[in-house]
């Protein structure tokens, strides 16, 4: 939750300008420029995104529990998983209206279809790279640098007019709190709902 609130303001300050007609619950909230080009385009979003996915689950899927390293990947899997379940719930609970439906950032509750709080994919993002930044970040700072992952995604979002600046801070903190759950728990979860051979990864069975 400290980085996100370190971050915030760069992320409010690369998408300043409206930002004196903004709203939402921080007042920062506004409809930015329209880019869907270059590395903001959805499809490299989604690129991103579904990377991200694979990553964690091969990692986890390859290495088992049986390193330090592989049991990260498993509470990565249970961030990304955990956190997705919570945005999804939180999105038809809070019904808010996308940037791409309205120019009114205070449309909240219109029903289900409208999923714009908080951003299901910096969620995501956020909730796979944290294990590895509370594992690692003391000893080897250059992980710190997987946070740029969220940065990047919390930017793109908007510029697509996905997301409210609101939609993807809180999701940046919804799966940073997951991320810092699962990499304090005792076991990782969903592993310890798994038949025992999950456990061993295929680089330790083969």
């Amino acid at each position: 939750m400290r980085r996100v609130l370190l971050i915030a303001p760069l992320l409010a300050g690369l998408l300043a300008p409206g930002l004196a007609a903004a709203g939402g619950p921080f007042g920062i909230d506004h409809r930015v420029a329209y880019d869907n080009s270059g590395i903001w385009k959805r499809s490299t979003q989604k690129d991103v995104e579904y990377a991200t996915v694979l990553t964690v689950i091969g990692g986890a899927l390859l290495l088992g529990d049986q390193s330090d390293s592989g049991d990260t990947f498993w509470r990565a899997v249970d961030a990304t998983a955990f956190s997705a379940v919570a945005a999804q719930a939180m999105k038809w609970m809070f019904g808010r209206e996308r940037p791409s439906e309205t120019d009114d950032p205070n449309r909240w509750f219109k029903g289900s279809g409208h999923q714009s709080f908080p951003s299901g994919e910096v969620t995501l993002v956020a909730g796979a790279v944290t294990p590895f930044v509370v594992r690692y970040g003391a000893e080897h700072p250059a992980v710190y640098a997987l946070e740029l992952l969220p940065l990047y995604d919390s930017i793109a979002r908007v510029k697509v007019h996905g997301h409210w600046q609101s939609d993807v801070l809180a999701g940046w903190a919804l799966g940073t709190g997951f991320g810092i759950w699962s990499a304090h728990t005792g076991h990782p979860v969903i592993l310890s709902w798994l038949p025992g051979g999950f456990q061993i990864g295929i680089v330790h069975r083969f």
